[in-house]
């Protein structure tokens, strides 16, 4: 599906790297999040992610995740499972000089499940038509520091454990998305 509206392109929207464009390539599925929707999480989220540890578990564009890093994240992990997505998105991190951001190529699931890290912020933004929210939750308890914020974007939110507390929500176009607090 073709991004005319974007030319394949969108921006970072705060931090070190504000201003900057991050490239994309067309694949299934792929549809960044856009920029007030980006803007309104980082509102909810506080600007500055200095010293936190992020995990943007299904990366696409890699917006979620870089714009972490541009906000001073400790570090990032990008998890993508499409090689020529990745390639890209290794080509952003190289061009804005991001040193902490590490790239994964897997499978979300397979990378909670065999992963040893815990994480302060998790973005999950999968395609629209992935529906694996239960057995997700059940690998990604373990990954959580506490008081970590979970950022959900899909085509309608699935039910939350209850060990995730609503913290915002909101709708853009097609999207609905939530910002959940692990206590």
């Amino acid at each position: 599906m073709k991004h005319s509206k974007h030319q394949n392109q969108i921006r970072i929207i705060g931090g070190s790297c504000r201003g900057r464009k991050l490239h994309f390539n067309d694949a299934d599925g792929l549809r960044p999040t856009p920029d007030s929707v980006r803007e309104r999480l980082f509102n909810w989220l506080g600007q500055n992610l200095t010293g936190q540890a992020v995990l943007d578990l299904f990366a696409g564009s890699g917006a979620l995740g870089l714009e972490a890093a541009s906000r001073n994240a400790a570090s990032v992990v990008l998890v993508e499972n499409n090689r020529r997505t990745l390639q890209t998105i290794e080509g952003n991190i190289r061009d804005l000089g991001l040193k902490q951001v590490e790239t994964v190529c897997s499978d979300g699931l397979l990378y909670l499940k065999h992963c040893g890290e815990t994480f302060d912020t998790v973005f999950l933004d999968p395609p629209f038509s992935w529906q694996q929210w239960p057995d997700l939750f059940a690998l990604l308890q373990g990954r959580l520091n506490i008081g970590a914020m979970v950022y959900i974007e899909a085509g309608s939110l699935p039910p939350f454990p209850d060990w995730l507390a609503p913290y915002r929500e909101g709708k853009a176009g097609m999207s609905k998305f939530a910002l959940l607090e692990y206590s």
